[in-house]
């Protein structure tokens, strides 16, 4: 496995940090990978490990505002900065691989933010792969994220070295929430705009009681028209299902569904 990270120029010439993870082989595709709220892309190790074992392209950036890329921690001007940086690393990306299939993985914040994307470039994506993302209504929006408040941690995983390591990660944010201003125009923006996606598409999510993942994962389910979509609920798992003790399963379960989509 060959690793690279470098950095980009952003939306308003923010320093965007990314990362790259190459196989030894040919590589069978290429997996894009947007991070959640609050982390990094430093996060997805058993995403990167088991994909790139099997000859997968594992390629993730730092969000602004997140990890090791410019711009106030958490904070954004407007949430389609998001999707203007994520467009420039794609661009990159496929001029780095001109004629390979790009799978775009988005989770928790990153899969509203994949989701967002895919409406204005679902063209240029192989499919659409998200974890613990969907449609979010205003009462699960105020339940999870608390202004002024650090990020609940205890619906992430059930194994608690995963909470330890969140915790104490220099580059993961545990400050209080100032602004949610964006976020809540992501999910205003996905409730209406959603029934627009057509490409492939796999909705995966923690079906645990304790999260609302599973409700609002069939909910973007429902809602898009995607001829070709699958909902993968798992039983008793929280909100990381990639950083869950049965994460295996999972990346097994993605890893079949990408095959059927080469």
């Amino acid at each position: 496995m060959k690793h690279k990270e470098g950095h980009f120029i952003g939306f308003k010439d923010y320093n965007i940090y990314f990362q790259c993870w190459l196989p030894k082989g040919d590589i069978k595709a290429v997996l894009l990978v947007a991070h959640g709220f609050a982390e990094h892309s430093g996060r997805y190790g058993n995403l990167v490990h088991y994909f790139v074992h099997r000859n997968f392209s594992v390629y993730a950036l730092d969000h602004r505002g997140h990890g090791k890329s410019d711009g106030e921690r958490t904070q954004v001007d407007h949430f389609t900065d998001y999707i203007s940086d994520l467009k420039t690393f794609f661009d990159i990306i496929r001029e780095d691989n001109p004629d390979e299939e790009i799978f775009l993985i988005g989770h928790s914040m990153g899969a509203g933010i994949s989701t967002a994307y895919a409406l204005e470039y679902q063209n240029e994506l192989a499919g659409l792969m998200l974890s613990g993302g969907g449609i979010i209504t205003r009462e699960m929006f105020e339940k999870r994220m608390i202004t002024g408040k650090p990020l609940e941690t205890s619906g992430l995983s059930r194994d608690q070295a995963v909470i330890d390591a969140y915790d104490n990660d220099p580059l993961v944010y545990r400050g209080p929430i100032m602004d949610r201003s964006s976020i809540n125009e992501s999910r205003e923006l996905l409730s209406q705009k959603s029934n627009e996606i057509t490409l492939p598409i796999l909705i995966m999510a923690g079906a645990n009681p304790m999260i609302d993942d599973a409700k609002r994962s069939k909910a973007l389910y429902d809602l898009v028209k995607s001829k070709d979509k699958t909902l993968m609920l798992y039983d008793n798992l929280l909100h990381e299902i990639f950083n869950e003790p049965e994460h295996e399963q999972v990346m097994s379960d993605m890893e079949k569904w990408i095959i059927k989509h080469l």
